[in-house]
């Protein structure tokens, strides 16, 4: 399990709930390479709740953008499993989730060097004292 490949995939946008659901399913199961994924689609489909063909398709469509890549085979009681690996390359170029900072130009400086010096307008000094002074 691997907190930096699920940060990084938690803070991109995949373009739908489902992806989204599935690429952070295995991220959990990344190593910090975002290697060594072996997970079966069945497993994915039960953890995940959602469909078959859902999570077949998402995984056609990660293999197909470059997101996954198969890395190996892992003997299984059905076969074989598919060995994945998240490309962070491809995840870090997608869109970030968060709200771009906006520069107001505004600094404002909470904390007064002194108490009690009182506020200025225009250059005019005000009341030493704040209207809530005792």
């Amino acid at each position: 399990m691997s907190w930096r490949i699920a940060n990084e995939c938690a803070e991109r946008r995949f373009g739908s709930a489902a992806r989204k659901q599935i690429i952070m399913f295995l991220a959990d199961k990344a190593s910090d390479d975002g290697s060594g994924i072996w997970c079966s689609k069945g497993t994915i489909q039960r953890h995940t709740e959602l469909s078959e063909s859902t999570v077949k398709r998402t995984i056609i469509d990660f293999l197909r953008e470059g997101i996954l890549i198969e890395t190996g085979r892992r003997n299984c009681k059905n076969g074989y499993t598919v060995i994945y690996r998240i490309v962070l390359e491809r995840v870090a170029a997608l869109e970030p989730t968060a709200e771009p900072d906006i520069e107001t130009g505004v600094t404002v400086n909470p904390v007064q060097p002194e108490p009690g010096t009182g506020s200025t307008v225009n250059g005019v000094r005000g009341s030493r004292w704040t209207p809530n002074h005792p």
